[in-house]
């Protein structure tokens, strides 16, 4: 996946977690994140891959996010990837 298509899927996902709100409090107050900084940082693909990460931490809701945005669920993953700190570390 390229990093345009990521920050896509990013950006999806950040106005799916901001509908959420069961979610939404919990991503801020683990973030450190204001709903000011989530309208300014809506663009940055580094806060995307912070909302990406945050929605990772569940298997339910990576399936809840994919299945309202009808994408398959490793997508977040490969998104992941593809934003900045999302680099799988070689160990070797």
């Amino acid at each position: 996946m390229n990093r345009e298509h990521a920050e896509i899927v990013g950006i999806k996902a950040l106005g799916w977690l901001v509908a959420e709100e069961d979610l939404i409090g919990q991503f801020l107050n683990m973030s450190g994140s204001s709903v000011d900084d989530m309208r300014n940082r809506a663009q940055d693909p580094e806060f995307l891959g912070y909302v990406l990460d945050f929605l990772m931490l569940s298997d339910e809701t990576v399936i809840a996010f994919c299945e309202t945005a009808s994408l398959p669920p490793d997508t977040l993953m490969q998104a992941r990837m593809a934003l900045p700190g999302g680099d799988i570390p070689n160990w070797t």
